[in-house]
């Protein structure tokens, strides 16, 4: 299998699943820019909507979106506990913070990304970004993870958003726990290697 992916982008979520998952995967890297793959082909091609992570299967099949690229892989390897059994309520809970940190999170942070972004706009999305992490914060600050006491998909996909945040000028410097569990997610083996493999330091910014 093949990642198409973006270093620092939402791809990363994926990337870390699959280095959790001990999952090997061959990687193609995009310029979002242009929309060319390293090996110049063009990316538009590959994926129409023109976004990373973009999973090609073994038999030529592709997949887009990061929970649903995170959650096949975390189904390839149950054992790995990264998603919870398909049909339990832990399921449906994985579910739902994989939709509020795609759908809340991800795309608020887009539009800080556009340098045309008008100002108004920016303070706007700034301010209902720390709406969201206050209560990340109060839901962190009782529990190391989302699901509770054990890693899953959902951690690494909000850790690669909120890593964002100093790209992008959000100060979010004072919620304790938020920096408490980037570290604990940082400090993981597979995540560093997932790091490395993209040439980063942390992850920097959005697709």
């Amino acid at each position: 299998m093949k990642l198409y992916y973006s270093p620092g982008a939402c791809s990363l979520a994926p990337h870390i699943v699959a280095r959790e998952a001990r999952i090997a995967l061959d990687f193609e890297r995009v310029d979002i820019a242009t929309k060319r793959t390293e090996r110049g082909a063009d990316f538009l091609q590959v994926n129409a909507k023109g976004n990373v992570p973009v999973l090609e299967l073994n038999d030529g099949e592709r997949l887009t979106e990061v929970p649903a690229i995170a959650q096949y892989l975390a189904d390839l390897k149950p054992e790995s506990g990264l998603a919870p059994l398909n049909g339990s309520m832990a399921r449906y809970r994985l579910q739902e913070w994989l939709g509020f940190i795609n759908s809340d999170l991800h795309k608020t942070y887009s539009p800080l990304f556009n340098p045309a972004t008008p100002e108004s706009v920016r303070l706007d999305r700034k301010a209902v970004l720390l709406n969201h992490y206050v209560m990340l914060e109060s839901r962190l600050g009782t529990q190391p993870w989302l699901l509770g006491d054990r890693f899953s998909a959902a951690d690494a996909y909000l850790f690669t958003v909120t890593n964002w945040a100093s790209h992008v000028k959000l100060d979010i410097s004072g919620l304790t726990a938020i920096a408490a569990f980037q570290q604990r997610v940082a400090g993981r083996a597979a995540v560093q290697e997932a790091l490395q493999a993209e040439g980063l330091l942390y992850a920097r910014r959005d697709d």
